[in-house]
């Protein structure tokens, strides 16, 4: 590496972050650019550690090491060479992904992990500003056609990988723009569009083709789509959440969290909500249940909107400020962490279970009542047992479910290609990325249930690579996992 002691000299730097009473004001993202010196400097951290454990703790195999020293000795074009050679979108990597690599970091182990993600985040950025990425459509065609169901991170990794091999695709999305969970179910604070629409011209102009407003299976039939194309990839995602059955569930009132995270998104994109269908957290006591990013992304756009209180719930214990000893390095690191939004305010509620919802007679939520929890395992799965006396009541004009989702959804495209779910009633695949239905391949959290987005891209470049195979004999594209 470049400065053999850097690690030794240099602490790590936290990323710059607006501050909460500004930010809580608009739509912008939260944090701000690095300074290149800083970046330099974060980067000479990165150790001559002999195994580079960052590379298993990433999805999708990035040369970490490469261009971290890329960037110490300055050599900034050569760094977003090096890591387009294994992400398609380190843009967006850059922002949304919870840096998995960083907990491999083998200088974690006893310190604070390099700012691998921040390093990445600046090396896309300042190519695109000097010019350096730029649509480059492929020499030559194959005459081979491929369909991509949805276009989140896995079917744009995989229609971007297909079309540099040579084949012409279409990318089908049901919604009315193209992105998926980047588009609709990511805030604006974390990600601001343009940095989707940026890209997206880029992969329009190498030649993939979008279709939006088109939900396969319904506007346009299973059978249609696979005689129109040689092969097809299934990235759908897994929107199918997981609800709360319990007393008082059909309250108005009462969300899921996408649905409510899509209609301010849509704002921002300009959209106007009727006034009849508009989910606002302005003036309300909110409660947020779920502890995880999802739940998180409804804390910040709850700020933004105005709540008058905010409160969010997770079932399981508060995790601890440091690694347990059964979660050593360089495992992922089950630790409490303070996001963005979290900063912002609110109140976090650990180990606490909602019993049901009432109301005040209006016919909508006006409270929640919930009772403390005590996880205990029964036949080797975890269980969560009422704690006698710690029952309480919450006000709650406004409820967000933010539990995580089931799987994809199966009414339509899946039931008519007929094609075979796993025990946990994922898309099922083979080796190659297919799935039961000759030509019909799989990708994403369509697949594999709900994950990160560094899965999907990972995921998608690998379908792409079973699919060429599929189509050509052979295929030249690289295999993450």
């Amino acid at each position: 590496m470049g400065k053999l002691k850097g690690f030794l000299e240099i602490d790590r730097q936290k990323a710059l972050a607006r501050p909460v009473d500004e930010r809580v004001q608009d739509w912008r993202e939260v944090y701000l650019p690095y300074r290149s010196d800083d970046l330099r400097a974060q980067g000479a951290r990165c150790m001559d550690c002999g195994i580079p454990f960052c590379h298993e703790g990433c999805p999708l195999g990035n040369l970490i090491p490469d261009w971290n020293d890329l960037v110490y000795r300055d050599k900034w074009q050569a760094a977003i060479d090096r890591l387009h050679k294994t992400n398609n979108f380190p843009e967006w990597t850059g922002r949304l992904c919870p840096a998995p690599c960083e907990g491999s970091c083998v200088l974690a182990i006893d310190r604070q992990a390099v700012a691998i993600k921040s390093v990445e985040l600046a090396i896309v950025e300042r190519a695109f500003d000097e010019g350096w990425i730029s649509a480059g459509p492929p020499a030559s065609r194959t005459g081979k056609t491929v369909a991509v169901v949805g276009s989140g991170p896995a079917g744009l990794a995989a229609a971007d990988q297909l079309n540099r091999a040579g084949h012409t695709v279409t990318v089908f999305e049901k919604a009315d723009r193209i992105g998926g969970l980047l588009r609709y179910g990511i805030p604006e604070f974390k990600m601001e569009k343009r940095f989707l629409d940026r890209r997206l011209r880029i992969l329009e102009a190498e030649g993939i083709r979008f279709r939006t407003g088109v939900n396969v299976g319904v506007d346009l039939s299973a059978e249609q789509m696979q005689r129109e194309h040689d092969a097809a990839l299934l990235a759908g995602g897994a929107g199918w959440p997981r609800d709360l059955k319990v007393p008082g569930r059909e309250l108005e009132g009462i969300h899921f969290a996408m649905d409510y995270l899509t209609q301010q998104n849509r704002r921002c994109e300009g959209d106007v909500v009727p006034a009849d269908q508009e989910i606002t957290a302005h003036g309300k006591h909110v409660v947020i249940i779920g502890g995880g990013d999802t739940g998180a992304d409804c804390l910040g756009t709850v700020h933004r909107q105005g709540a008058r209180s905010v409160a969010q719930f997770e079932l399981l214990p508060r995790p601890p400020d440091d690694r347990a000893p059964d979660n050593p390095w360089p495992t992922w690191p089950q630790v409490f962490r303070v996001s963005a939004a979290h900063e912002e305010g609110g109140d976090r509620v650990y180990a606490v279970s909602t019993e049901r919802f009432t109301s005040s007679g209006s016919g909508r939520v006006s409270a929640l009542h919930a009772t403390k929890v005590r996880m205990t395992e029964r036949d080797g799965r975890p269980a969560f047992d009422p704690v006698p006396g710690s029952a309480f009541e919450l006000k709650a004009d406004l409820v967000l479910l933010a539990m995580g989702f089931l799987g994809p959804e199966r009414p339509g495209l899946l039931t008519d290609l007929g094609v075979r779910l796993t025990e946990r009633g994922n898309v099922w695949r083979d080796d190659n990325w297919m799935t039961s239905v000759p030509g019909v391949f799989t990708a994403g959290d369509m697949q594999r249930g709900q994950s990160l987005i560094v899965w999907a891209i990972a995921e998608g470049r690998s379908a792409a690579r079973g699919i060429d195979a599929y189509l050509m004999g052979s295929s030249a594209l690289p295999a993450p996992v």
